[in-house]
């Protein structure tokens, strides 16, 4: 995800992090090019002209605008689903740090270096696990294991073991087994249970929806289309405005070109919002929130520093 103040009007023009230019850059030149080419040779394809004038492109045009903010729409609608799922993840941890520290009666104060021996550490800590195991699910990230320093050591051999897809389900089924064990061990009254395993069913939930907007791409019948129309529409441009346009006809198409591919590309990369792209969900930073909320809600004098955007990029 790109943090950063907006700049002035200015040097809009001149940013290129966190824009589609990178992505599009290529195809770009080569629409370019060619209407540079037709330009120089007046529409004219081995002594024939191309006969094709601006009507069809007025014809096409529109639609073709249309239908891209559509999926663009449809695109950002899954970003900011994933935005508001990730969310509900930090209220799910918070509240269950909560619910542990106040509704689960032992004694002892609470220590938050004592994960083995106190089972409301334990539980609080597995929150940040969970969205770690979360993260790596999302992005397939095999051998990432930063939920290694929130479980015990037994706890992290049996799930490292695990395929990603059952490592969130495994660590709410830890957390699940320790909230029955409270109840046998008279601990925490029944009918407070409910409440804590409401949190549960809400954090699988929110996981079970983001795996859902991860696995059911935007048709894929229906971006082919758009993208080839696009080019298409893109790479005849030139055929059609180079009498009207003359000399100014690749600039007029590069600009053309510029809003239709990096449309197309736009809609590409923020249909799967969770990945490591640069206009994606900053779920590491979102993690790491988390653990900052777990850490000081259990008064942890050592409580991790927030992550910071690198060259306007925060991942």
């Amino acid at each position: 995800m790109i943090v950063r103040d907006r700049p002035s009007s200015f040097r809009l023009f001149w940013i290129v992090r966190g824009s589609v230019l990178q992505r599009i850059r290529g195809v770009l030149a080569v629409n370019i090019v060619l209407a540079i080419i037709v330009t120089v040779a007046h529409g004219t394809l081995f002594h024939t002209k191309i006969p094709i004038t601006p009507i069809p492109f007025t014809l096409i045009g529109l639609p073709l605008a249309i239908f891209l903010g559509f999926r663009n729409n449809t695109a950002y609608s899954r970003y900011w689903e994933g935005r508001k799922l990730w969310g509900e993840v930090v209220i799910y941890a918070r509240t269950l740090s909560r619910q542990c520290q106040s509704l689960i009666q032992i004694d002892a104060p609470i220590d938050p270096r004592q994960r083995d021996s106190d089972v409301r550490v334990r539980m609080v800590h597995r929150a940040a696990a969970f969205a770690h195991a979360l993260r790596a699910q999302l992005r397939g990230l095999k051998d990432d294991t930063a939920a290694q320093q929130w479980l015990t050591d037994e706890e992290w051999q049996k799930l490292k073991l695990l395929p990603l897809s059952q490592r969130t389900e495994a660590i709410v089924l830890a957390i699940g087994q320790d909230l029955g064990q409270c109840l046998k061990d008279k601990l925490i009254d029944p009918c407070l249970v409910v409440a804590v395993d409401k949190t549960l069913s809400g954090m699988t939930s929110a996981a079970a929806s983001c795996e859902r907007i991860h696995n059911t791409p935007i048709p894929f019948s229906y971006t082919l289309l758009l993208h080839r129309t696009a080019h298409l529409y893109c790479f005849l441009l030139p055929f059609g405005l180079v009498d009207l346009t003359s000399f100014m006809t690749p600039f007029v198409v590069g600009i053309v070109a510029y809003t239709f591919y990096g449309l197309d590309a736009l809609g590409d990369e923020i249909e799967e919002p969770f990945g490591m792209e640069s206009n994606d969900l900053a779920l590491d930073a979102m993690c790491r929130g988390i653990e900052i909320s777990v850490s000081q809600s259990l008064g942890d004098p050592q409580v991790p520093l927030a992550l910071k955007p690198t060259d306007y990029l925060m991942t």
